[in-house]
């Protein structure tokens, strides 16, 4: 098999590496393209349903700063942690969405359950391979019944799913390295729980909704979008509503900012304060309605009507209502589990899930570098696939060194979108288990609503015809690491 010295593997690389990628085989992926893990028509589509955070209003970054520090300070001042953590400034590319996290570890897990070893934090140092094996008796499996709750919550793990616990995450890795770095005693338990609240205090008392209010140009993006897509949407007949889990007076007022005074008219139902999930799989709270003040009213709510605004209620009584059931819905939200899961599986809603962190990994793949690297790994795990039965001592080093090159190529793709964490979407070869509820709990899945503006009303979205791995990859999209199927609409451009 000639010579195997590392030398001779670069020399093959860069040989090679032009030859690797078809012309043109990168910048393929465009950010604005709305993806399809079920087929669905927009043609027969008549009711349009929203979220409000993260999907018809999306936030800067810098709103995580401000829910990190306070919930920091509350940690300091309420629950008197050491004044030392109030050193640890917001880590903004610490976390991804969709880490698990088992009581002073943090984590990512694929869509088999196995922990993606070089991915364990305790605070925020990495956890050796062998530490993690050891702790999870001799291997990196999470068992099903402390992974899987329907919500994301298990009896001793959980995951974060909300693309606000960005910051928590952040916070517990501070905390617990905080506690670690000065040999302190303490419970982690009791650490996550502190934190936990925490971080809902600064919902529930209302801070994050007067920060945003407070300077809406600097924490709401991209307005004027949400508007052109509600008024295309109207403009060609469709029904609109509104289910949000946020009180009227801030969604109002950033409403206001992007659509403008008369926003409510584009939507036929606004239902605020939803409680969502809650919402979507118990029948207990009815409906109340709001008057022109905000205040509850005492009537009984036998219709929703248009121009109104209701808190509360339940999914029942809205389909009672208003008649909108099963696949002519399609509902928004950015929360697999809070927003989607229900209406999937239990109603029959089609659903589109809202992922801000595909316009920064699509921009990622769409790189030379990337491109090529996972090219090549694909080239060396088909050479080690094809190779490994041969066993004189020659061959079997040629195959260790192939075996080293392939997880220096795992960690550089891992590296080029989160050195600690990689991406949201793989762990190696494998779906995260967060891509796999996204498959399960979406029926489309697209960086932004905007994604909308770029596709006929009367669109129908295939999914890719993935070959299963006894089938062969015979269409040409297959052929060429999936790259050749970007259904974006150029001609639709001029509507942005």
């Amino acid at each position: 098999m000639g010579t195997s010295t590392g030398t001779s593997m670069q020399f093959s690389w860069q040989r090679y590496r032009s030859d690797l990628l078809p012309p043109g085989v990168c910048n393929l992926l465009n950010p604005s393209t709305i993806y399809s893990n079920n087929e669905i028509s927009l043609d027969s589509i008549g009711v349009y349903g929203f979220d409000y955070d993260y999907t018809l209003a999306l936030y800067s970054p810098a709103l995580h700063s401000c829910i990190y520090n306070t919930a920091r300070d509350i940690l300091v001042e309420q629950y008197k942690y050491p004044k030392g953590i109030l050193k640890y400034e917001y880590w903004p590319n610490f976390a991804v969405r969709g880490l698990h996290y088992d009581i002073g570890l943090l984590m990512k897990i694929d869509a088999f359950h196995y922990i993606q070893l070089g991915t364990v934090y305790r605070g925020l140092k990495p956890v050796p391979d062998d530490e993690v094996l050891e702790m999870y008796d001799g291997t990196h499996h999470i068992p099903l019944h402390q992974a899987s709750g329907f919500y994301g919550k298990g009896p001793a793990i959980k995951q974060f799913m909300d693309i606000f616990s960005l910051p928590e995450m952040t916070l517990l890795a501070v905390a617990n390295d905080f506690f670690i770095s000065n040999d302190i005693d303490y419970d982690p338990i009791h650490l996550y729980k502190d934190v936990t609240d925490a971080i809902r205090d600064v919902h529930i008392k209302g801070f994050m909704y007067k920060w945003i209010m407070q300077d809406l140009e600097k924490y709401i993006l991209r307005g004027d979008e949400t508007y052109a897509v509600l008024h295309r949407l109207v403009q060609n007949g469709k029904k609109l509503f509104l289910i949000t889990n946020s009180p009227f007076s801030f969604v109002n007022k950033g409403m206001r900012y992007m659509v403008g005074k008369d926003w409510r008219d584009f939507f036929d139902v606004v239902i605020v304060q939803a409680d969502k999930p809650h919402f979507f799989n118990d029948c207990v709270k009815p409906f109340r309605r709001l008057d022109s003040n905000g205040d509850l009213q005492w009537d009984k709510i036998n219709k929703l009507e248009k121009g109104q605004v209701y808190k509360q209620g339940n999914l029942f009584d809205f389909l009672r209502l208003t008649g909108w059931r099963g696949s002519k819905v399609l509902y928004f939200g950015d929360h697999l589990y809070s927003d989607l899961a229900d209406l999937m599986l239990r109603h029959g809603w089609r659903t589109g899930a809202i992922v801000p962190e595909l316009e920064t990994e699509t921009k990622i793949v769409n790189t030379e570098q990337y491109s090529q690297a996972l090219t090549w790994l694909q080239a060396l795990t088909g050479l080690l696939e094809r190779m490994q039965m041969f066993r004189d001592p020659e061959s079997q080093q040629v195959l260790q060194d192939w075996v080293k090159e392939r997880q220096e190529l795992r960690a550089l793709t891992k590296n080029l979108f989160n050195p600690q964490f990689g991406s949201i979407f793989r762990t190696c070869h494998n779906p995260t288990y967060f891509s796999r509820r996204l498959c399960r709990f979406s029926d489309v899945y697209m960086a932004s609503l905007s994604c909308l503006l770029n596709y006929d009303l009367n669109y129908t979205f295939y999914p890719r015809r993935t070959p299963l791995q006894h089938e062969a990859p015979l269409w040409m999209d297959q052929l060429c690491t999936g790259c050749m199927k970007t259904p974006f609409l150029e001609e639709m451009a001029h509507i942005r």
